[in-house]
């Protein structure tokens, strides 16, 4: 019997992007199913997300799950073929756990300052705080990686899916703000993970580059919103 996969989400959706490279990640079939998240929104997320109406949901054989990470759970509990998404020790898996919460709680918002900043002196602001954050973040992965290409160890996980999800909104707050922040010099280590982490194939045809939220941004100015 098929499985009945489906995702409602939109392609500049971060939350939606990682919720795709896991199911990737998993080698599971799915559909993909565009909703409207702007005015009046869609029924089916309305039905299936009635608390947040937010995406991304996971319907899995009618059932709805949400929350992108909690969704990154219910994937690699579901499926649990190799390779492994979350840790599988406690103690690797609580300090995924906390990173990602830091992830979510300081870094998108930054981000988001970077891209939609009125003025030099406020994208400036915000740039700076992004780059505290990655200098954290480049920290983070020489003690998590332990030596090897990502944070997960060999293979990507639960916090390299969690970060690498923002590398094309990260991208594009840098050339919208002109600030460079994402570069050798100061964070040398994500870096090198960034590249390895973009041209994998669970990842590659699922991510949005910067130019795609650049548009977005553009469109945004414009009142006409395209994610």
């Amino acid at each position: 019997m098929a499985e009945e996969v489906k995702l409602l989400g939109r392609r500049l959706s971060p939350f939606s992007t990682r919720v795709a490279i896991a199911l990737n990640v998993k080698e599971v079939s799915y559909e993909f199913v565009k909703v409207e998240i702007f005015g009046q929104k869609s029924e089916i997320l309305l039905e299936c997300n009635p608390v947040y109406k937010k995406i991304p949901v996971l319907i899995h054989h009618g059932k709805p799950i949400c929350e992108s990470m909690i969704i990154l759970q219910y994937i690699d509990d579901v499926w649990t073929r190799n390779p492994s998404i979350l840790p599988s020790h406690p103690y690797y898996r609580a300090i995924a756990r906390f990173w990602v919460t830091y992830i979510d709680n300081n870094l998108l918002i930054t981000i988001w300052g970077m891209m939609m900043a009125a003025s030099k002196e406020a994208a400036k602001e915000a740039a700076g705080r992004a780059a505290e954050i990655l200098q954290t973040l480049e920290e983070a992965f020489k003690q998590c990686s332990q030596g090897k290409d990502f944070f997960g160890g060999d293979a990507i996980g639960y916090l390299d899916i969690a970060l690498g999800s923002f590398l094309g909104p990260l991208k594009a707050g840098e050339k919208l703000s002109n600030v460079e922040i994402f570069d050798e010099k100061t964070v040398p280590l994500l870096v090198g993970w960034a590249e390895r982490f973009s041209k994998l194939d669970a990842v590659k045809e699922v991510l949005a580059d910067a130019e795609e939220y650049i548009e977005m941004v553009q469109s945004m100015n414009d009142g006409v919103p395209t994610v």
